[in-house]
């Protein structure tokens, strides 16, 4: 089965087999939003484990 490639570029898998994505909000309409919200959507943030199954069952 081929890798989806468009997911592949949108999560990463850590050593330990947790899935990250980016945090949503990052791109447009930054203005409006504080200081504080827009540091903390540059963080990747961990995935549940129900998505995280299905994402790598797309990875494989």
């Amino acid at each position: 089965m081929k890798t989806r490639k468009s997911i592949s570029k949108r999560f990463k898998i850590t050593k330990t087999g947790k899935v990250l994505r980016r945090a949503t909000g990052q791109d447009h309409f930054r203005a409006k939003k504080s200081g504080k919200k827009v540091r903390q959507s540059r963080k990747w943030v961990r995935l549940a484990k129900a998505e995280a199954k299905k994402i790598k069952r797309l990875l494989r």
